[in-house]
């Protein structure tokens, strides 16, 4: 059964789906904004494909081709859906996703922020704490001398 009808739809389909398969349909191309950061969309790919054929009984007398009459068809789908977005800036790198449902990613992702946002709020304490005890000390010594 040397290049049956059936095995050329099928190596149809799927050399036609090996052009579709990229690493970039996944991962998409880079884009800039105004304020400089990066941002990168990914995607989630579905891929399906179906083939099939059939032989129907052949009265030789009529048909001197053996391989005839046959009836096949094949088909493929692709499903692009936009899961998130990469974001780079500077030092940062945040992965927004499209998913809003899932509440622990959005905390795990939400950590480096509050952790920085803590940092600050420490070092903007510390020289306003050492400056309103100078400010007491000066109002105690302002009441014992009256």
């Amino acid at each position: 059964m040397d290049n049956h009808p059936i095995e050329n739809l099928l190596k149809s389909t799927m050399e036609n789906l090996k052009d579709m398969i990229d690493v970039n349909t996944i991962v998409g191309d880079a884009v800039e904004s105004k304020d400089g950061s990066l941002i990168i969309p990914i995607s989630r790919v579905s891929f399906g494909f179906a083939s099939g054929g059939s032989e129907f009984d052949v009265n030789h007398e009529e048909s001197p081709n053996p391989e005839y009459p046959f009836g096949g068809g094949s088909g493929a789908g692709v499903t692009v859906k936009p899961v998130a977005f990469l974001v780079i800036k500077g030092d940062s790198i945040r992965l927004l996703s499209l998913d809003q449902n899932n509440t622990y990613d959005k905390i795990v992702d939400s950590i480096p922020q509050v952790m920085d946002a803590i940092r600050g709020m420490m070092n903007s304490k510390s020289p306003k704490s050492k400056h309103n005890s100078d400010k007491k000390k000066e109002e105690e010594k302002k009441e014992e001398e009256e």
